[in-house]
């Protein structure tokens, strides 16, 4: 329910700062809105959002198929990311340079949809085409001839997408909030006085505010949830909407000093994805290795669930992570199977390297888009969720669209992000809500039995 229109003096409280609550702050704060205020449990002024502590680098793409709207929002948000970067090089803030110079390789029948959409704009020279000659001799001229078919496929066709490559979360979502803090926004995170408790107001109603785990009321005039693997649990006006889903990740440690190590340089080697509509066998990406010699491969081609019964008797999925419960980093067998199959065929080098895996939690739409709305029938309720595993990219620029929509602004983007429902004989994108029975559920799952991939590293 859209609320009356709020000054720029009114309270507004964000649960959440990660990419939607962050974005979302800092655009608040530039349109001179003077009282927002940042919850977060976790203490990340402290953590940096480091990846031992949960964030880890993500990939950046203007290539989007036949979705024109995200390719150009995704151009505009590159923009901003090389804009960030220049800000930083000037020395006027601490951080370090956020987006990595890799280009993005794909490997997927999607991207002859992008070839055609960026020639529509006048960006072709910015697609190469792996059996495109001309396409290749040009990247080569670039410097990208490394990302031209980087695992030497026989069936080689992929695309280099030489706009893309991938951010360093953990330094970005640094800046952001540097960016948040210095414009006026006030931070509470860590411990019990950034953790939600419970709304305050009535709850299918009007929402006045959020009490804290340390038992203080924040009162707001608008309430804006951007948890996100939580906010399904926590709104759950978001059933069949949305639904928290984990990808698996295994974590390849290079020896230093080695070939390796230069093999997989990010100067060497670019992020790629690879058959990421293929299904179960499908969906890997990855990235060349980081400053400290890791090279991250995951896999989503099986969205796998955690259903868990709630109060009202609906099971909704949660993250599993070290914050909430005993944490696993055993991966599902199918997604361990799915990953090392493609190591053994395409980078087997890789083989000897693999140290430890992880589960990496997502909130799926079932029609991949966000959702970026007020909550129907409750005054004073907003959320922005829904990242389907392709919002971190929007960081720099999303906030814009969610002030646009609070205040009631023409915005050619914000009908994909209305509040909607499956409507009878529309196919999703993402099957949601399968409860505990699905064959995508961690119950269901066998495991591998380590912290690692060892036993699947030992069979090869």
């Amino acid at each position: 329910m859209s609320p009356d229109p709020i000054s720029k003096a009114s309270p507004i409280v964000i649960v959440g700062a990660g990419v939607f609550g962050l974005s979302t702050a800092i655009h608040l704060a530039k349109r001179g809105y003077t009282n927002v205020k940042l919850l977060d449990k976790q203490p990340y002024h402290d953590s940096k959002y480091s990846y031992d502590k949960g964030y880890i680098n993500k990939i950046i793409r203007a290539a989007y198929g036949s979705q024109v709207e995200y390719q150009e929002l995704a151009t505009d948000a590159i923009a901003s990311w090389e804009s960030w970067n220049e800000e930083i090089k000037s020395g006027k803030t601490l951080p370090p340079a956020l987006l990595g110079s890799p280009p993005k390789t794909d490997c997927s029948s999607t991207t002859r949809d992008t070839i055609a959409n960026m020639t529509k704009v006048g960006l072709r020279e910015t697609q190469v085409v792996w059996n495109n000659p001309d396409d290749v001799d040009r990247a080569t001229k670039q410097g990208f001839g490394f990302a031209v078919n980087p695992f030497n496929r026989k069936n080689n066709f992929g695309v280099l997408d030489t706009q893309g490559g991938f951010v360093y979360a953990d330094r970005a979502c640094c800046f952001a909030l540097h960016q948040a803090k210095a414009l006026g926004v006030n931070l509470i995170l860590g411990g019990m006085k950034g953790t939600f408790s419970n709304f305050l107001g009535e709850a299918n109603s009007h929402i006045t505010g959020v009490r804290t785990a340390d038992g203080v009321s924040h009162c707001a005039e608008l309430m804006i949830m951007a948890c996100g693997g939580w906010t399904p649990t926590l709104v759950p006006q978001l059933d069949n909407v949305c639904e928290t889903t984990a990808g698996g990740v295994c974590i390849f440690q290079l020896p230093p000093d080695s070939t390796l190590w230069d093999r997989f340089a990010p100067e060497n080697f670019p992020t790629w994805t690879y058959d990421m509509r293929n299904g179960e066998s499908g969906g890997l990406y990855g990235f060349a290795r980081d400053s400290h010699g890791a090279v991250k491969i995951g896999y989503r081609g099986t969205k796998f669930t955690n259903p868990q019964t709630q109060a009202d008797g609906t099971a909704r999925s949660i993250p599993i992570t070290r914050w909430t419960q005993q944490s696993t980093r055993q991966l599902p067998l199918t997604a361990a199977r799915v990953i090392k199959n493609f190591v053994q065929d395409f980078l087997p080098e890789l083989i000897p390297c693999a140290t430890k895996t992880r589960l990496c939690w997502y909130t799926d739409s079932f029609d991949n888009n966000f959702v970026l709305d007020f909550v129907p029938g409750v005054r004073g309720l907003m959320v922005a969720t829904g990242g389907s595993g392709h919002g971190f990219k929007f960081l720099p620029t999303l906030g814009a669209h969610i002030v646009d929509r609070i205040e009631g602004n023409q915005n050619p983007y914000l009908h994909f992000w209305d509040w909607r429902s499956l409507r009878s004989g529309m196919k999703p994108y993402n099957n949601i809500m399968e409860g505990v029975d699905s064959e995508r559920s961690l119950h269901r799952q066998g495991l591998t039995k380590h912290d690692s991939l060892k036993e699947l590293r030992s069979s090869l």
